[in-house]
């Protein structure tokens, strides 16, 4: 595993090896010696000493199948001997995706004995190596996947899209997550209404994999990458950046540089926010009714006292039109007691707006511009460092630093980064009101104003 709290970029090392290039060991150990010198004369060791250089983990791609889905060699049949070479080279992370798989499917027992041969031939290497299953979501593995790999994927490919039907991505609906033909081409409201039956399943250490980040890559309007990224965060899916770090545009890193939203999928206790309700408004998704309304909430690591935990607070607006939405106390601590009965119903509390403090355009072009620079591209650079606009003031001061600090120590610190700015207060028995763009969302963090009530941990 990664160290705790760390936020790693993993590179993708897929399509290294083409069909047919396999010597007798069949493992791609083997690989080197057969053509591919050309294409990494030092070997695979150095390009991950490289990138480790870089303070990255360094990420390899294979599949648990006869082909990858780019028709190079899979691993299937072959575990041991991948998993030895990705261990000798010094991988971080492995994507393990479900092409050719000879029809090694069609049930829990199947699909889980497959995708286990290679977390315990990794595990055997001794090398931490994180285990992203990528199966699609087929024969359901949130059901066994914590026991065999350290996420897994719940639905076919995302798409660079809010909510357009696709017949390739054909599961809609309240029966959206009993999906024999998981598709690919989904729009991101189509992936976070499947993941709403299934966040009890996560836990710390083995998470719904909700797949990559589309932010960035152009096709949707910012507010649908704020709601985009704000989803992914509170039901703590990994976050892995999707677009092309070398031509980003400063509105797209200042929503992937959000620490008080990070600060939520790294939260400590591990658990993911829940959809309390959603109401199909005028949304464009005629075929599946829209993404509509929704509010979300969730525990996260209490910052003002030990007895009593801070809330994730999530409205989502699927609407065609900007809409005021309203969450009551009742609804959002539903979990803790129903019909208001929840001891947090009583109390009052400090609301905080995860996005209010935002990089501004200007800063997040000022660290893309010192980047770009030829003598920083590739020497690990810190461009938070740098001061704007030739004032003693250093990006950095605005800016948080996980490297140099966990977000559970920066929580455990109450880091004012992580914790967003305070809008409101919350009365007993009162709403949180927000007006949420069109296709965008709200987030807050939501702390505790101390009362004689006693807010008991959920177990």
């Amino acid at each position: 595993m990664f160290r705790s709290g760390s936020f790693v970029i993993a590179v993708a090392g897929s399509a290294l090896f083409a069909i047919g290039v396999r010597g007798k060991d069949n493992g791609l150990a083997i690989t080197p010696q057969m053509g591919y010198t050309t294409k990494f004369p030092r070997g695979m060791a150095a390009v991950a000493d490289d990138i480790h250089a870089l303070n990255l983990g360094f990420g390899m791609y294979s599949d648990a199948g006869r082909y990858t889905c780019g028709m190079y060699e899979g691993s299937l049949g072959h575990e041991t001997v991948d998993a030895n070479s990705f261990a000798e080279w010094g991988v971080d992370y492995l994507k393990y995706d479900n092409c050719y798989n000879e029809g090694y499917a069609g049930n829990q027992l199947i699909s889980s004995t497959r995708y286990r041969t290679m977390g315990d031939a990794l595990n055997a290497t001794g090398r931490p190596i994180l285990y992203s299953l990528c199966n699609w979501g087929e024969d359901y593995p949130w059901n066994w996947g914590s026991t065999v790999a350290n996420s897994w994927r719940i639905s076919g490919d995302i798409f660079d899209d809010w909510d357009a039907y696709d017949a390739r991505c054909p599961c809609e609906g309240p029966d959206a997550w009993n999906c024999e033909l998981p598709g690919f081409h989904c729009s991101v409201t189509n992936i976070f209404n499947k993941v709403a039956f299934i966040v009890s399943k996560a836990q710390p250490g083995a998470w719904n994999d909700l797949d990559m980040l589309e932010v960035g890559n152009g096709a949707m309007t910012d507010p649908e990458y704020v709601a985009h990224f704000s989803m992914w965060s509170a039901v703590k899916s990994p976050l892995i950046m999707g677009n092309d770090l070398r031509d980003i545009a400063p509105q797209d890193l200042s929503i992937l540089s959000n620490a008080a939203v990070i600060a939520v999928n790294q939260d400590p206790l591990g658990q993911s926010a829940a959809r309390r309700w959603l109401c199909h408004g005028n949304g464009t998704n005629g075929e599946s009714g829209g993404s509509g309304i929704q509010l979300w909430s969730g525990n996260l690591k209490g910052t003002v006292h030990e007895d009593y935990n801070d809330y994730v607070v999530l409205l989502v607006n699927g609407n065609n039109n900007a809409t005021v939405m309203n969450a009551t106390l009742e609804d959002i601590f539903v979990d803790s007691g129903p019909r208001g009965h929840a001891p947090q119903v009583d109390m009052s509390w400090e609301v905080r707006d995860l996005w209010a403090g935002r990089m501004s355009n200007e800063t997040a072009q000022a660290i893309i511009d010192a980047s770009a620079v030829a003598s920083n591209t590739t020497n690990g650079y810190n461009a938070t460092t740098i001061t704007s606009g030739g004032n003693a003031t250093a990006i950095f001061d605005n800016r948080y630093n996980a490297t140099a600090m966990s977000y559970a120590d920066g929580l455990a610190a109450n880091n004012s980064i992580l914790l967003g700015s305070v809008t409101t207060t919350v009365q007993p028995s009162g709403t949180l009101t927000a007006n949420v763009d069109r296709h965008g969302a709200a987030m807050f963090r939501l702390r505790a104003i101390p009362t004689a009530v006693r807010k008991r941990d959920e177990l």
